[in-house]
């Protein structure tokens, strides 16, 4: 009867070399983390089109309610796309590399990965906090006494 072989180190038998469930990921991509300025550009430009869309909101919605009743829907809208960004960028930061992993372990080409995600939902969230900013600073200014 001949000796089994070991499951450790590096012989015949161990799961560390080459073949379909290698375990080894040195060659896996992964992206160098953005600097504080290109985080900054990413949510300013969400920030700033969620401003420009909250204005024409509340501008839109002056033509079927008063200032307050659109900078109060505006805000409401602000709310939800930044609390969905925030849930998401949470989600993704927690789920991600499982996530990124049981791709890799199914060789599924989705092209998902952790850092897209939570880039896409920072920008709906700052999306959210420009409809925010504006729903306050154009109600308060025009709207509410």
């Amino acid at each position: 009867m001949a000796p089994s072989a070991s499951r450790s180190g590096s012989g015949p038998g161990s799961d560390s070399g080459s073949g379909p469930h290698a375990t080894d990921t040195t060659d896996a991509y992964h992206e160098p983390s953005p600097s504080l300025a290109e985080r900054a550009r990413l949510v300013g430009t969400a920030l700033l089109a969620g401003a420009g869309v909250g204005v024409g909101g509340v501008g839109g919605g002056t033509l079927v309610a008063d200032v307050a009743t659109a900078a109060d829907a505006v805000f409401l809208v602000g709310t939800v796309a930044f609390g969905f960004g925030l849930l998401g960028w949470a989600g993704s930061a927690l789920a991600g590399p499982g996530l990124e992993a049981m791709q890799a372990h199914l060789e599924t080409a989705g092209g998902w990965t952790e850092a897209d995600s939570r880039r896409a939902m920072a920008r709906i969230g700052g999306f959210g906090a420009g409809l925010m900013l504006t729903a306050v600073l154009l109600g308060t200014a025009f709207g509410y006494t």
